[in-house]
């Protein structure tokens, strides 16, 4: 992709709609649905990197309610040729095809590498990856399991939602019982990722949410690591303007 001298990529990660209630969360919604108005100005693409949603699942004919001001606007936004590029989370990880059928929105399960302006760009969520975390791991792997979707499938909506949305609010990271603190290049398991992958294949940028938890940090001599924070507590977010790459407030 190459970008235009008046425009530029956006990313965001993390907005966890829905946490810890509806209506708490929509003062949240109203600001997001407000950046993704600004940007849409100049915006060459954007890249949402998961939890978008704090749960998220389709049944055959019924999504979760609720959120119809972000759907709206990445609809309108979708709509008027901007490219939009979706990332499932930890949390919306049971997404399947309504973001492509409904929005037209390419929905990626794995990381994938993008070229802009020939810099090379490593994109995720960023759970699951690196060394550690191997409680997560196979946790991942019963809830990614088709058997595991299969037997969620049979519980009627308004049980399967309510206890799944209960389940997720109890993740401290968004309760704020838990202290989102930089734990030391050698203990962020994403940058440990980042460096890995610099052993094989050289990349300008890896950018990944997850963390919640805003980090801009040197991997290698010419690759950077970026982590786009969250807008539970941060309100942040990244820009690449087809040289440099810089994560701003909102």
């Amino acid at each position: 992709m190459t970008i235009s001298s008046s425009k530029k990529i956006y990313f965001a990660s993390d907005q966890h709609l829905g946490a810890p209630t509806a209506e708490a969360s929509f003062p949240r919604e109203q600001k997001f649905v407000a950046w993704l108005d600004e940007v849409k100005q100049d915006a060459e693409a954007i890249f949402l990197l998961g939890d978008l949603f704090d749960f998220w699942f389709e049944y055959k004919t019924v999504v979760p309610r609720g959120f119809v001001r972000v759907l709206g606007k990445l609809a309108e936004i979708r709509d008027s040729g901007i490219p939009i590029y979706f990332f499932v989370g930890n949390h919306d990880l049971w997404m399947g095809d309504y973001f492509e059928k409904e929005l037209n929105i390419p929905v990626y399960h794995t990381t994938k590498e993008f070229t802009f302006n020939n810099k090379t760009f490593l994109i995720g969520h960023g759970d699951g990856l690196g060394p550690g975390d191997k409680g997560y791991k196979r946790m991942k792997k019963v809830f990614t399991n088709s058997f595991s979707k299969w037997i969620f499938r049979w519980l009627h909506p308004d049980i399967g939602v309510k206890l799944a949305q209960y389940l997720s609010v109890k993740n401290k990271l968004i309760s704020g019982d838990e202290d989102v603190r930089f734990l030391g290049e050698e203990n962020e398991w994403l940058v440990q990722y980042a460096k890995y992958k610099l052993q094989t294949k050289h990349y300008d940028f890896f950018v990944f949410g997850h963390r919640h938890l805003p980090m801009e940090i040197q991997v290698g001599e010419n690759s950077k690591y970026i982590n786009l924070g969250d807008w539970i507590g941060y309100f942040t977010y990244g820009v690449f303007d087809g040289n440099t790459f810089e994560l701003k407030k909102y």
